[in-house]
């Protein structure tokens, strides 16, 4: 695979960027459609709702779903773009390639969606199988958001990341995202089980109490399972602050410097509307607020572990 720098264009990097924003809102379109229960608002039916290709006299549930069909197809569409442009554009370079893992990763978030609604895994069903196939969609958005992201990245002419560079930080940054994979796939369970087993704030002694209850014997799994994303969450985020310390006394690159504070930044805020969903006992818009910026502090590690990655400056390859 090539790495020469490729000719840039403002009109393409502004396009990936839009791109991006676009499929982060059809990322929480999604989420919506969960936390509705709108998930069989086309029945069993994929890719028709109801059979139709146009359903008649749609329900709310019908036409969130619905929508949230269209504008996913929609994104498939911008993704061939995507891919094209990018192609004329750069053709062997990363940027390219990037673009083409961006494609294939909506092809297989649009296959889990269909799976999810063909074997029925929507609405009220609290089985051990939707848990599992939630997780590994959230994965899947993950690897989609990174490689969208790097897409417009490397679009403006920025050099593929060289494994053999970053030292001890490459490898504490690998540890940091692997955190955050599994936070991510922990949280997408967790608000499964808030969605089918909602708690009522109204009820109960306290949070300590409403965690006792919670990891009874007698309930679902769902609701025992609730008490380790927060864990996993706290774990890894007093990790990437610490990792985030450690760049900003270490590292001279000014850009690295900007990235880390980025990050830190974003740890704390997503730590803080956390512990905002579970005292207001996860409402869907804190739901979506979480999701948005869990993806966007995705990214930034991501751009942080690239940045101090490069190449040093005269090194040959």
């Amino acid at each position: 695979m090539s790495t020469t720098t490729p000719r840039t264009s403002r009109a393409f990097t502004s396009y990936a960027w839009f791109f991006l924003v676009y499929m982060l809102a059809v990322i929480l379109f999604g989420a919506w459609v969960r936390i509705t229960g709108s998930g069989a608002g086309c029945g069993s039916h994929w890719p028709t709702c109801h059979g139709e290709i146009i359903p008649p006299a749609p329900s709310v549930q019908t036409m969130i779903e619905y929508t949230h069909r269209l504008t996913s197809g929609f994104l498939g569409i911008l993704g061939i773009i995507l891919m094209g442009w990018s192609w004329r554009l750069f053709k062997s370079h990363p940027a390219f390639w990037a673009s083409v893992i961006t494609f294939i990763f909506i092809l297989f978030e649009g296959a889990i969606g269909a799976g999810l609604v063909l074997a029925e895994l929507v609405a009220d069903d609290d089985s051990v199988a939707r848990a599992v196939v939630i997780a590994i969609h959230l994965v899947n958005t993950l690897i989609l958001s990174g490689a969208t992201a790097f897409t417009a990245w490397l679009s403006t002419g920025r050099a593929l990341p060289r494994l053999r560079w970053g030292g001890a930080f490459r490898g504490l940054l690998l540890v940091g995202m692997l955190g955050l994979i599994a936070t991510s796939m922990s949280g997408a369970v967790t608000a499964l089980g808030d969605t089918l087993f909602p708690v009522d704030p109204t009820l109960g002694n306290g949070l300590l109490d409403r965690v006792r209850d919670d990891l009874s014997a007698a309930n679902h799994f769902l609701v025992r399972l609730r008490i380790f994303h927060p864990v996993i969450a706290v774990g890894t985020a007093a990790y990437l602050l610490v990792v985030g310390w450690i760049v900003k006394l270490r590292e001279p690159s000014p850009q690295a410097l900007t990235w880390a504070n980025v990050v830190i930044a974003l740890v704390i805020g997503q730590t803080m509307v956390g512990v905002f969903n579970i005292l207001l006992s996860a409402p869907g818009w804190v739901q979506l607020l979480h999701l948005l910026v869990a993806q966007v502090l995705w990214i930034a590690t991501l751009f942080l572990a690239s940045t101090l990655m490069q190449p040093a400056q005269g090194d040959p390859g």
